[in-house]
C-alpha cells in the first residue's frame, strides 16, 4: 500500500538522499551525488534562510519507491511578481500513481502556501541542479546536472505539466581546428579594446577580486538567463569556497579590459562523473581518491559557466575566452568538450553554430497552473 509522509528525522533524510542509489543501481549513466553535500543543501545551505521547503518519501509496505521537494523561494516570486513553487529532487519507480502522489502532495502544498503554478525539477537558486532530462539519456552528465529515466517525461506530463523552457548542451573535439571567424573575432575585439588575460591563481587568492568575480557573475545573468534569482552575500560565499580551490589557469581564463576590470569568463573543470560513479556518494574511504585522480585528467573537460559583464555583451568578448580555453585544453591535451546547460532561446548558444559538435543532452523546466 502506497503511503506520502513528510521527512521528519534524520533517518527519513537518509532515505530521502539514499533513494536514488537504489533507483538507479543498474544505470551506467547515471551519477550519484555526494550523500554529504546533499545534507548540506538540504538543511544546512544559507538559501533556507528565506527559502521555504518540505520533503516527502513514498513508501510502499514501508520501502521507499519515490520522493520530492517543493520549495518556495519569495526572492524569486518577488523579482518576477509571480507566487510560483518550484519541486525538486523529484525521483519515482515507473508507475504513474506513485509519481501523482508524489506530484499532487508538492502541488497542495504550493496552492496552501497562496501559489497559483509550480515548475521544476528546479533548485532553490541558479546555482543547483536543474531541468528533467528529455534527450540524451545514452550519455553520462555532468556533475552539476540531473539524470532521470526517460519515463519521467510522460509521467510528468500526464498531469498536466508543459514545458516552460528547454536548456541544451553538445559535445565536441578540441582535435578540430578553431573556427576562423572565431579566431578572426577573438582578434578583432582585443586589439579593438585592448582586452588581456588575468591570472586565476592570483584571483583565487584574493578575496576581494573572488567577491567582484561572483558580483560580476550576478550582474552578467541577471536579464540573460530565464529563472535567474541574483545571490545573496551569504550565498556567493559559500558558492565561493565550494568551487574557487579548483579552478585553474590550465583550464579557465579571465579576460580583462585595458583598465584591469573583468570583462569576462569561461570555467572549465576536469570531468569528475565517472569519479563520483566510482565513489559511490561517499567521499570516504575512497572516494577522495578517485575524484583526485580526476582533477588531474583533462582528457573530458566540463565548460562550467562562462558570460560578459553586461557592459561587454554584445561586444564579441565570448570569441576571446572560448579561443583562450581551446588553446589551453590543447595545451593539456583536453579531447572531448561538453558544455554548459544553455537557454536554447539565448542568443549565447550560436556560438556553437561555428564548431562541429553532436546534440550531449536536453533538459526541461516544466510548468503547471494549479
Amino acid at each position: 500500500m502506497y503511503k506520502i509522509r513528510e521527512v521528519s528525522s534524520r533517518r527519513d533524510l537518509r532515505r530521502f538522499i539514499g533513494f536514488p542509489d537504489r533507483l538507479y543501481k543498474n544505470c551506467p549513466q547515471y551519477v550519484p551525488a555526494l550523500h554529504s553535500n546533499e545534507v548540506k543543501n538540504l538543511t544546512r545551505l544559507s538559501t533556507l534562510s528565506y527559502c521555504e521547503r518540505k520533503m516527502w518519501l513514498l513508501e510502499d509496505d514501508g520501502k521507499v519507491i519515490g520522493r520530492i521537494c517543493g520549495m518556495i523561494n519569495p526572492r524569486y516570486n518577488e523579482r518576477y511578481s509571480a507566487k510560483r513553487a518550484r519541486f525538486g529532487w523529484f525521483d519515482v519507480i515507473n508507475d504513474r500513481k506513485a509519481a501523482g502522489m508524489l506530484l499532487e502532495t508538492a502541488e497542495a502544498w504550493a496552492r496552501a502556501q497562496g501559489m497559483d503554478e509550480i515548475h521544476g525539477p528546479l533548485f532553490y537558486n541558479t546555482l543547483g541542479k536543474q531541468g528533467m532530462l528529455v534527450e540524451g539519456f545514452e550519455n553520462i552528465p555532468p556533475f552539476n546536472c540531473l539524470y532521470n529515466y526517460p519515463y519521467y517525461q510522460e509521467l510528468v506530463e500526464s498531469f498536466g505539466y508543459s514545458k516552460e523552457c528547454d536548456w541544451i548542451q553538445y559535445e565536441l573535439k578540441t582535435y578540430q581546428m578553431l573556427p576562423p571567424k572565431t579566431e578572426r573575432i577573438a582578434d578583432m575585439v582585443t586589439q579593438r579594446y585592448g582586452l588581456q588575460f588575468g591570472s586565476i591563481d592570483k584571483l583565487k587568492k584574493d578575496a576581494a577580486q573572488v567577491r567582484n568575480f561572483f558580483d560580476v557573475y550576478n550582474r552578467s545573468f541577471a536579464e540573460a538567463v530565464l529563472n535567474f534569482i541574483p545571490f545573496t552575500d551569504e550565498e556567493i560565499e559559500e558558492e565561493a569556497a565550494a568551487t574557487i580551490p579548483y579552478l585553474s589557469d590550465k583550464t579557465s581564463t579571465i579576460v580583462m579590459d585595458k583598465d584591469g576590470k573583468l570583462a569576462g569568463f569561461g570555467i572549465a573543470f576536469p570531468s569528475i562523473s565517472k569519479a563520483l560513479q566510482k565513489a559511490r556518494g561517499h567521499m570516504f574511504p575512497f572516494g577522495w581518491i578517485h575524484l583526485l585522480r580526476a582533477l588531474k585528467n583533462y582528457d573530458t573537460m566540463d565548460l562550467m559557466i562562462n558570460g560578459a559583464t553586461p557592459e561587454w555583451q554584445g561586444k564579441g568578448v565570448s570569441a576571446v575566452y572560448y579561443r583562450d580555453i581551446y588553446r589551453k585544453l590543447n595545451e593539456v591535451k583536453g579531447r572531448t568538450v561538453v558544455t554548459n546547460p544553455q537557454i536554447e532561446t539565448n542568443s549565447a548558444v550560436n556560438i556553437w553554430n561555428c564548431w562541429e559538435t553532436k546534440p550531449f543532452m536536453r533538459r526541461r523546466c516544466y510548468i503547471k497552473h494549479l
